[in-house]
């Protein structure tokens, strides 16, 4: 489960360093992040610790409450093609879509229809995290690289999305923008291929807080394919 707790007494980076290695010398404790700019801790534990057993392991530093989300990993359901029919269909969506868009051409051209794709895969996808940037964030850091050590990146991400689906759209510098998609989602997905790896059930953040989605495999094939889009389109000079 996870737990929000508000805290505070924290000035620098080496306050939140004190606190995170208290909260995680606790039995029990999988994942601690530790917000200095939002005075926030999100604890993901087998078990519920009540506040008093916090407050003993981060010293002087005042923790309390802020409500439990207590998102079980029992809560979340198994991965199947049920589970992932939102996200099929919104693909497919995005698919069809991009696909008529080469209607007013003459000829069919996969480099045009990769970026179509691609504008409104970001689109779309930062659409559904900015409907709860605040959720969104809390649950992307529990598996990104950036976003655990940095919680901010969790509210900086969904615009980022936003802009590369703008530039894909446009086709404004699209070298630059290429290489971005491939950096960003390549450090992502290296969070999500260690939670795979270790086997954590935890909630996919991909479609913001709208869908309750466990993180499998499709994440990283999702990362994967579109990495390879921009990868294609940088060789082939799009």
């Amino acid at each position: 489960m996870k737990s929000e707790y508000n805290i505070s007494g924290m000035t620098c980076q080496g306050c939140v360093n004190n606190v995170k290695n208290g909260l995680e010398s606790l039995d029990g404790v999988d994942n601690v992040v530790v917000s200095l700019e939002e005075e926030k801790v999100w604890i993901e534990s087998d078990s519920k610790f009540s506040v008093d057993e916090l407050q003993k392991v981060v010293g002087h530093y005042v923790i309390k409450e802020a409500h439990s989300d207590n998102i079980s990993t029992g809560e979340l359901p198994q991965p199947s093609i049920q589970t992932y029919k939102p996200l099929i269909l919104i693909i497919l969506f995005i698919l069809m879509t991009s696909i008529l868009a080469q209607y007013p051409f003459a000829n069919f051209s996969w480099q045009i229809w990769m970026r179509h794709f691609m504008a409104g895969f970001f689109i779309v996808f930062s659409f559904f995290k900015i409907l709860n940037l605040a959720e969104f964030a809390s649950s992307y850091s529990m598996y990104d690289w950036v976003a655990g050590r940095w919680f901010t990146w969790g509210y900086i991400y969904p615009f980022v999305e936003l802009g590369l689906g703008i530039l894909y759209l446009i086709n404004f510098f699209p070298l630059a923008t290429n290489w971005v998609t491939i950096i960003i989602l390549g450090v992502s997905s290296l969070g999500v291929i260690q939670s795979n790896l270790q086997k954590r059930k935890i909630k996919c953040a991909c479609l913001g807080d709208v869908f309750n989605l466990p993180m499998s495999t499709v994440t990283i094939v999702e990362d994967v394919g579109m990495m390879s889009m921009a990868a294609l389109m940088i060789f082939f000079g799009n």
